[in-house]
């Protein structure tokens, strides 16, 4: 098909016609695309010369075809150009209708504009009609209505009166007239029911009066409370057509039931004089398991069971209680009696068989869905002011009781003894009473606050046993100056090893069951450093007695004659005869020591003096000296061991003498019996 053809064929479209044309660029492309479609099915058919000879078979087909084309074209058009004309034709057939169906409306609305004004002109007798209907129910009601002030002035006297459930009838009837005059007036109330919104409020309020005290009327009064609870319970299935708001009396009812509840037992602030809150503990103890007691056997008869009244008071004894406490600790801070019987009563007591946790007590009240009394955080804040303020107290107690002990020291007595002759002193058991009785009695309340005073007990005594030594010194110092010079210095500082052997030896008992013993470590250390501090001042004080007779060694006198060494021994036997009211192991280590510190001295008096011998017969003879010092000197302290270890009470008259067994010291210490190596040596 030729170009002039297909324009033919192609139909013209008016100007500014939206239909696609051959300005498209889509159309363009497609063209092109089908002119190479056709150009290279040509080249491929007509390649071989041999085929050219076919080229009319292929143009004839090629008409057939394009012929074929056009007419079914002309079909499709023809077709479309049908349906258009039927649209136009329905359009207009619809214009038509539409032209009608204004008119119509046209003329309906006409007719409605006369009908508003001829309505217009029934107003007055449509009112008029109203007012008549009005005035036959006021006609018909008017009797009943005139009675309506005297019926709110008897309501008003009912309720006074506490009869709560004629009230409300009386209320009721009242409502059911005006709800019957309400309607047929249109809404308009009239002032006859004026009265009626606050008589309504004052039977509520009468309502909540007696569910206010709830508990009271159960024990004198149980129909007040009966009454009380059915006319909330009544008027919450009540409704009415009235364009009122809820009364909502159950709600209201079962809130002044809580708030009467709380305030019985709660419901003044708790100031309280120090020491005092165990004694309101304990008024609550006795009286809350009462109050359950009589909400299970008197209140809940007389409520509904959705009322749940035992779980009702449970709940709301707890938490007014939790509140309680809450403010209490918000208060001033408290004592350590009143911290440490708050913590007890409440981890223990409130829990206990003898309230929450009794057995009486029946799965009604679900105890087990409430909250602690006290929070994590405030059990932690009331154990450090219990341990805070017990820690103050412990050490005023200790310091008390350490400042009466010094102020012995310089008593013209000797220190007091046992019935087995050993120095005595109360101080050890006022001490460790003092500690262990707070950490015994803290076991009462948790393992936390035991183990918070334990730390608390062994720093104290740490801190007691420094403070101990630092008296001790400052009593040695005083003494050896001059300042304050003890009649009996030695046997005081004796009588403080008891001290520290009764502490060590007791030391257990301030260790609850349980606890590692590792605990104990720097109070046995402080200890052991107490011990030899004093054995130290004991050991200074014996050799100020013996100083001035070593300084005679060695000289000629000492080689002529044991006078010297007598001297020696007779004082060190003096001195130590007061050892024996010594406790052991204290004595046998203050032996050991005084036996070394003897040697010590010895041997240095030897080695820091000079003695030159003339001959070898003064060597011998010195020889022989230091042999004979070694001997008394071993039979000196041999005795002692004796004398010391034997019961103090006779061996006031004991003379010290040798023991048949040695007793074993420590390594490496210089003993009287080193003494005889040396001689052989010179």
């Amino acid at each position: 098909m030729d170009s002039a053809t297909k324009d033919e064929m192609q139909p013209s479209l008016p100007p500014g016609s939206s239909c696609p044309g051959p300005e498209w660029p889509e159309q363009e492309r497609a063209e092109q695309l089908a002119r190479g479609a056709a150009l290279k099915w040509a080249s491929g058919i007509f390649y071989r010369p041999e085929q050219l000879a076919r080229l009319g078979q292929y143009r004839s087909r090629e008409v057939q075809r394009t012929c074929s084309l056009e007419a079914r074209i002309k079909s499709v058009v023809q077709s479309y150009l049908e349906g258009v004309k039927t649209g136009v034709w329905q359009l207009a057939q619809a214009f038509e209708a539409v032209q009608g169906t204004r008119e119509a409306l046209d003329q309906a609305h006409g007719l409605l504009q006369g009908m508003v004004e001829a309505t217009e002109t029934l107003k007055p007798l449509r009112e008029q009609v109203a007012q008549h209907k009005q005035l036959q129910v006021l006609s018909q009601l008017l009797p009943r209505l005139r009675a309506v002030p005297a019926a709110v002035a008897h309501t008003q006297t009912l309720i006074g009166a506490q009869r709560l459930l004629e009230a409300y009838v009386c209320l009721r009837e009242l409502e059911q007239l005006q709800e019957e005059t309400w309607a047929p007036l249109g809404g308009l109330e009239l002032p006859v029911f004026e009265g009626l919104g606050p008589l309504a409020e004052a039977l509520g309020q009468a309502v909540e009066a007696a569910a206010g005290v709830a508990g009271q009327l159960a024990r004198e009064d149980p129909a007040l409370l009966v009454a009380a609870v059915r006319v909330a319970e009544v008027d919450a299935r009540h409704t009415t057509s009235l364009e009122l708001p809820p009364r909502d009396w159950r709600r209201r009812c079962l809130q002044a039931l809580q708030e009467g509840l709380e305030r019985t037992h709660f419901g003044t602030p708790l100031l309280l004089e120090p020491g005092a809150l165990a004694g309101w503990l304990e008024a609550l103890r006795v009286a809350l398991p009462a109050e359950l007691a009589t909400a299970e056997a008197l209140v809940a008869p007389c409520c509904p069971p959705h009322y749940k009244v035992v779980r009702l008071w449970a709940h709301t004894l707890h938490s007014g209680l939790r509140r309680c406490l809450q403010q209490l600790l918000e208060g001033p801070k408290l004592g350590a009696a009143d911290a440490f019987a708050l913590l007890h009563w409440t981890l223990h007591v409130y829990l206990g068989p003898e309230m929450m946790g009794s057995l009486e007590l029946g799965p009604e009240a679900d105890v087990s869905q409430l909250e602690p009394l006290l929070t994590p955080e405030n059990i932690e804040q009331l154990e450090a002011m219990f341990v805070t303020q017990i820690q103050v107290n412990v050490a005023q107690w200790l310091q008390k009781a350490l400042d009466g002990e010094v102020a012995e020291w310089n008593r013209e007595q000797e220190p007091g003894t046992d019935s087995s002759g050993f120095y005595h002193s109360p101080l050890p058991a006022i001490v460790l009473q003092i500690l262990e009785e707070n950490i015994r009695v803290t076991s009462l309340v948790s393992e936390s606050l035991q183990r918070r005073v334990h730390g608390m007990a062994l720093s104290e005594l740490g801190t007691f046993l420094r403070s101990f030594s630092d008296a001790l010194i400052r009593f040695s110092r005083d003494h050896i100056r001059g300042e304050a010079m003890a009649p009996h210095y030695v046997p005081y500082l004796l009588a403080t090893l008891n001290y520290q052997s009764a502490l060590s030896s007791s030391l257990s008992v301030l260790q609850p069951d349980g606890a590692g013993s590792g605990d104990l470590a720097l109070v046995e250390a402080g200890l052991d450093e107490l011990q030899r501090r004093i054995c130290r001042l004991v050991l200074e004080a014996l050799l100020a007695e013996l100083q001035p007779l070593f300084e005679g060694l060695p000289s000629r006198r000492w080689l002529s004659s044991p006078e010297l060494l007598d001297d020696v021994c007779e004082r060190t036997v003096r001195f130590c005869q007061d050892f024996r009211r010594v406790r052991n192991p204290a004595v046998q280590l203050l032996l050991a020591e005084a036996e070394r510190t003897v040697v010590l001295q010895y041997l240095r008096a030897l080695m820091q003096g000079r003695l030159v011998c003339r001959g070898a017969d003064e060597r011998i003879q010195a020889a022989q000296r230091l042999q004979n010092d070694a001997a008394q000197l071993r039979e000196l302290f041999l005795g002692l061991r004796g004398s010391c270890l034997c019961p103090p009470g006779p061996a006031r008259g004991c003379v010290p003498r040798a023991a048949p067994g040695r007793t074993q010291l420590p390594a490496g210490r210089p003993t009287a019996l080193s003494l005889c190596g040396s001689a052989r040596t010179l």
